[in-house]
């Protein structure tokens, strides 16, 4: 069973993803900071730390949201560089276009509404494809990667950063307290929202995360998947090649 924002809603996982999102996009940073205290911002930069190599051209970001993973790519990317960032929330991607014109980088970096599981875009197209926090939250996770290989030129990288769950003691019963216990409080307090962060939980624990998600990535055809806990297993990056 798909895991859903709002249970009573007959609407199917992507669509109410959409709707979640365009909930909570005016409190959408400032949550994420205030609820990792901070360590998403040092989760980011370790992620994008993994394309400084090939100083990749031409980048896509998937659920790109308000646009925070990429303007920290540009730190790896090419002088150059363009990158599209695509998202299926309308109301994020304001947030993010408005995050872009202030900072004047809306040259750099273009924010398109679309559905990452049919990519608008040709094959083998982009150096490198990036996600932060956003494939757990596919409808089809399988589709979704597969689209993310497709458009991918060959040699181009892949850089997900997702939750993951820890598993030693005692961390791992501090995680699930807090995950479970605390950041819903917080979270619907702030957004207003009362599934959004009920289903953050839901959706990290339903993840397949690890090895699992290793066996995914390559079963769609990706070369050399690789898999970095960060933070205790809280969060993870995973890498493969195309």
């Amino acid at each position: 069973m798909s895991i859903v924002p709002y249970k009573d809603d007959a609407a199917g996982k992507k669509s109410q993803v959409a709707q979640m999102f365009n909930s909570i996009a005016g409190k959408y940073d400032f949550l994420n900071h205030f609820l990792s205290v901070g360590t998403d911002i040092y989760w980011r930069r370790k992620a994008v730390g993994e394309l400084k190599a090939m100083r990749p051209a031409r980048i896509l970001d998937i659920a790109t949201g308000t646009a925070d993973f990429a303007i920290e790519t540009l730190k790896a990317a090419s002088a150059d560089a363009h990158i599209t960032g695509v998202d299926i929330s309308e109301g994020m991607l304001d947030v993010g276009r408005r995050k872009l014109a202030e900072k004047g980088l809306t040259h750099r970096i273009q924010l398109e509404l679309g559905d990452s599981e049919n990519l608008p875009f040709p094959d083998n197209h982009f150096d490198a494809v990036t996600a932060s926090f956003g494939v757990r939250n596919f409808e089809n996770l399988q589709q979704g990667l597969a689209e993310m290989r497709r458009v991918l030129r060959p040699g181009g990288k892949l850089v997900i950063l997702e939750f993951s769950k820890p598993t030693a003691f005692p961390l791992k019963q501090a995680y699930n307290f807090y995950f479970r216990r605390i950041l819903p409080v917080f979270g619907k307090l702030i957004s207003k929202d009362r599934a959004a962060y009920t289903y953050l939980p839901e959706s990290v624990q339903a993840f397949p995360d690890g090895p699992a998600f290793l066996a995914i990535l390559a079963q769609v055809g990706f070369k050399t998947p690789a898999w970095q806990p960060l933070t205790f297993g809280i969060s993870s990056i995973y890498t493969a090649l195309k």
